[in-house]
């Protein structure tokens, strides 16, 4: 028995995440060359009968470049809050909609919108579910339609527990398998946020995915 149902409405394409930036102030070198400036008219400047030490120049070398570090690091840390800042509102404009995603999602016995594309020539396709670990779920021969469909995920036994679940499709001619793909799930997006891996948006029922496993954006 296929817990697919009729298609679903279409979807509209990704939007893509822009992020901010500024550009550094040419201050500090502008401030560093006055000191240098500065520097050599002292030292045409000062009194031959008791010149300067050279520990002296070079103390104050080490000062004037202790604080023109200091000031690169304030204006490099200014950039990047700036840049997290405009990034973040970008990220804002993604919570509520759905997306289309590769990765596993929740499924609390109401059905879900699944993308099917079957493979050009098949003959016989079938939908296979898999729960969070990666293990086979569930396995159903489906119809030859393409487009979003409910999944209500119903076996002979009843629903399938609740937990996280991803799909793929398995395409045949015959015997013979034509094509094994992933197939993307609708989940609406409850949060985001920066990570090493990039943007994460979190989905409802502790699921979560990249940007890079999203593959459409809609309203919800």
């Amino acid at each position: 028995m296929s817990s697919i149902t009729a298609p679903a409405s279409a979807s509209v394409a990704p939007s893509a995440l822009s992020t901010g930036g500024s550009t550094g102030s040419t201050m500090a070198g502008g401030d560093f060359e006055t000191f240098l400036k500065m520097l050599t008219a002292q030292i045409r400047n000062q009194d031959p009968l008791n010149p300067m030490e050279g520990s002296d120049f070079a103390v104050q070398l080490a000062t004037f470049s202790g604080v023109e570090q200091q000031v690169r690091t304030n204006q490099l840390l200014e950039q990047v809050a700036i840049g997290q800042i405009g990034g973040l509102g970008a990220l804002a404009g993604w919570i509520g909609k759905e997306v289309r995603t590769t990765a596993p999602v929740s499924f609390k016995g109401e059905p879900l919108t699944l993308d099917i594309r079957p493979a050009t020539g098949a003959d016989r396709v079938e939908l296979v579910v898999m729960d969070a670990q990666g293990r086979e779920a569930l396995r159903e021969d489906i119809g030859l339609g393409t487009g979003e469909v409910d999944w209500a995920g119903r076996t002979a036994g009843g629903p399938l527990a609740d937990g996280l679940y991803s799909f793929k499709l398995v395409s045949y001619r015959g015997e013979e398998v034509l094509s094994t793909q992933a197939v993307g799930a609708f989940a609406r997006v409850t949060g985001a946020e920066v990570t090493a891996d990039g943007v994460r948006l979190s989905l409802p029922g502790g699921a979560s995915a990249l940007e890079s496993e999203v593959t459409a954006l809609r309203e919800a």
